[in-house]
C-alpha cells in the first residue's frame, strides 16, 4: 500500500500543473479566499454594522501576509491576490466605518429615514383622507336621500289630514 502512495505522489509531483495544485501553495490561499469573500459581500450591508478595530486587524493582517506571499520562495502570488482583495475591501469597510461614525454619516442616514417615513406616513394619511372624504360624501347622500324621502311622507301625510 505505502508503495502505492509512493508511486501515486511521483506520478502527481512529475507534472508541474498537478505538483502545483496538490500543495499548499495553492490550497492555502484558495481555502483562505473566503475572508475576502465575505469582506467584499459586507460592502453592500449598513454601515452601522461595521466593526472598526476588526476591519482594522484584518487591513493589517492582510499586508503582513502580502508581504510573506513576496518573502517566500517561490513567491506564492495567488496568496498575495487573495490579501490583495481583501485589503483593498478593508480599506472600503474602514473608509464607510469612518465616513458612517466620524464624519456624519449616521446622521445623514438618520435623516434620509426620517424623511422616508414622513413621506410614507403622508400617503397614508392622504389615502385615509380620500376614503373618508368618499365615506362623509356617501354619508351625506344617504342622509339627503333619507330626508327627501321622510320629507315626501310628512307631506303627503299633511295633505291627508288637511283634506
Amino acid at each position: 500500500m505505502a508503495a502505492a502512495i509512493k508511486a501515486l505522489n511521483a506520478k502527481i509531483r512529475s507534472n508541474p500543473v498537478t505538483d502545483y495544485f496538490c500543495s499548499t501553495h495553492f490550497w492555502g490561499p484558495a481555502s483562505n479566499f473566503g475572508i475576502p469573500l465575505a469582506a467584499v459581500m459586507d460592502t453592500q450591508k449598513d454601515a452601522d454594522i461595521i466593526s472598526g478595530p476588526m476591519t482594522l486587524a484584518l487591513c493589517g493582517y492582510s499586508g503582513v501576509f502580502m508581504r510573506y506571499a513576496l518573502a517566500v520562495s517561490p513567491k506564492n502570488y495567488l496568496l498575495f491576490g487573495c490579501h490583495v482583495v481583501n485589503f483593498s475591501a478593508q480599506m472600503t469597510q474602514g473608509y464607510r466605518y469612518l465616513n458612517y461614525w466620524h464624519m456624519g454619516g449616521r446622521e445623514r442616514t438618520l435623516e434620509e429615514k426620517a424623511k422616508d417615513g414622513l413621506s410614507q406616513a403622508g400617503g397614508v394619511l392622504d389615502k385615509n383622507a380620500a376614503k373618508a372624504e368618499g365615506a362623509l360624501k356617501e354619508g351625506v347622500q344617504t342622509v339627503e336621500d333619507e330626508a327627501s324621502k321622510l320629507a315626501g311622507q310628512a307631506k303627503t301625510k299633511v295633505e291627508q289630514a288637511t283634506r
